[in-house]
């Protein structure tokens, strides 16, 4: 495991496997990505949006939101909430949705198709 993702994590915990899981994908796909500690988690960046990320045990997939609701019908996803809040086009994947690596590269590729679409967040003026 590279030293960046055993840094990033107080142990080399699920999130961190799952991570360094996903950059490989990223990686075989020749994706650029950055990656920012985000939510609690690691988030990778591709094109300045938000891509997919490890959060709390679980995946936060950036979907089409179009797609959310059928999306969410598959075991173990569910909308992502934060402050009570449904976030559109945000979803949480538990890890037994995404054990394999043909599941885990299933979400890599929903992520990466909306991508384009996705709006990049505002960034913030550095004074």
């Amino acid at each position: 495991m590279p030293d960046y993702f055993k840094s990033n994590f107080r142990s080399p915990s699920e999130d961190a496997i799952t991570a360094e899981r996903i950059a490989d994908l990223l990686t075989a796909r020749n994706h650029m990505y950055e990656l920012k500690k985000m939510f609690g988690g690691l988030c990778f960046m591709v094109n300045d949006k938000m891509l997919i990320g490890t959060f709390k045990g679980a995946v936060m997939a950036r979907v089409d939101p179009e797609e959310a609701d059928e999306l969410t019908q598959r075991p173990g996803v569910d909308y992502m909430v934060m402050g009570g809040q449904s976030m559109k086009g945000f979803l949480m994947v538990e890890p037994s949705s995404y054990e394999s690596d043909a599941d885990l590269a299933y979400w890599v590729e929903k992520c990466l198709k909306y991508n384009p679409k996705a709006k990049a967040s505002k960034k913030k003026k550095s004074v």
